[in-house]
């Protein structure tokens, strides 16, 4: 047999995801479905659902060096299912896949991995916490002190990571709607992390610290079948409040929204469709795509009316499935910065 067909066989389930965002909102058939009223349990949570089609653990950070230049980090490690259930072996019917990025001003770096569930090359436990695949992971004693390492190649980094603050929930008690039609995941956050370490890059090692956002969200169809991707902000202020807003734009022209406030003690406050608005300002052409790069925040009940730019413009995740995804600079009524992400832009 082929190589290239053995690595089809082996990786089937991930070709059904490389279809695109849009896949998302296929039908869920088989696996669960997120509930209203859920009743978390930690630290067992943190771990993987098997019976739910689709999971991510989503770290971004905004870091600065010893002379206030700006960088990003990313990682992420995605967990997706041909059929609800796990078992040991190649049997096993879930996929993982992980994508690590570095941002500077003025270059953009990103790399991903694959893995078949079953055989212990990827997966995630609850305590000690440690989510891994190949030689990256994301780990530690407990979900509040955590190490993170990824390598590709031309950049690496590894970090330590301090939780100064609660988890968050967003949507209702994290049941996090995503359409009209009631589509939904559930969806919690560490937003509060402090972060440093170094990163490797092709000039050399760079000392960096600051803050980081860790998303948690696991869903069967989070999209409805009309929804063609997103625009996904994580806002961190100078005056310690935060702020989640998303959009998913649908083929009618449309958007559905979602936004939580998170005071700096980490008291939220949840927003339905339509409180939270983020309109196009300026848009890029990179990897042959039109990509907006500036925007126009507001959510009004808080008085946020502010601008949001990317601190690189080309911040393309050029891989499986390419979106943009990069730290941005935020001023206006508020000021601070954070990370913008962006699907389905073809």
């Amino acid at each position: 047999m082929n190589v290239k067909l053995c690595l089809l066989l082996i990786f089937l389930p991930w070709a059904a995801v490389a279809q695109g965002f849009s896949g998302l909102g296929s039908q869920a058939d088989g696996f669960a479905v997120p509930a209203p009223n859920p009743q978390f349990d930690f630290p067992a949570d943190h771990a993987a659902h098997p019976d739910y089609r689709i999971e991510w653990w989503y770290l971004t950070a905004n870091l600065q060096d010893a002379a206030g230049q700006a960088y990003g980090l990313q990682w992420t490690l995605f967990r997706t299912a041909l059929a609800p259930g796990d078992e040991v072996g190649w049997g096993s019917p879930q996929v993982w896949f992980a994508h690590a990025a570095v941002t500077t001003p003025h270059r953009h770096f990103a790399t991903e991995r694959f893995a078949r569930g079953g055989i212990g090359q990827a997966g995630v436990q609850a305590a000690p916490f440690r989510a891994w695949i190949d030689e990256w992971s994301l780990a530690g004693p407990n979900f509040d002190h955590l190490t993170v390492q990824a390598q590709g190649p031309d950049f690496a980094y590894d970090m330590q990571l301090t939780a100064q603050g609660p988890l968050v929930f967003h949507g209702q008690q994290g049941f996090s709607v995503k359409s009209a039609q009631g589509q939904a995941s559930y969806y919690y956050s560490q937003p509060f992390f402090d972060i440093a370490g170094q990163l490797v890059l092709p000039d050399g090692p760079v000392q960096v610290t600051g803050q980081a956002w860790l998303d948690r969200e696991w869903s069967s169809q989070p999209l409805a079948d009309s929804q063609t991707g997103w625009d996904w902000f994580s806002l961190a202020f100078d005056s310690g409040d935060k702020m989640m807003g998303f959009q998913l734009r649908d083929t009618r022209g449309g958007t559905f929204s979602s936004a939580t406030w998170i005071t700096a003690d980490g008291t939220t406050t949840p927003f339905v469709d339509g409180a939270f608005v983020a309109d196009p300002l300026d848009s890029h052409t990179v990897a042959g795509r039109d990509v907006p790069v500036r925007w126009r925040v507001q959510l009004p009940a808080k008085g946020v009316d502010v601008t949001v730019q990317a601190l690189n413009p080309d911040a393309w995740m050029d891989l499986s499935i390419p979106y943009w995804e990069g730290p941005v600079l935020v001023d206006g009524s508020h000021t601070g910065q954070g990370y913008l992400e962006m699907t389905g832009y073809d």
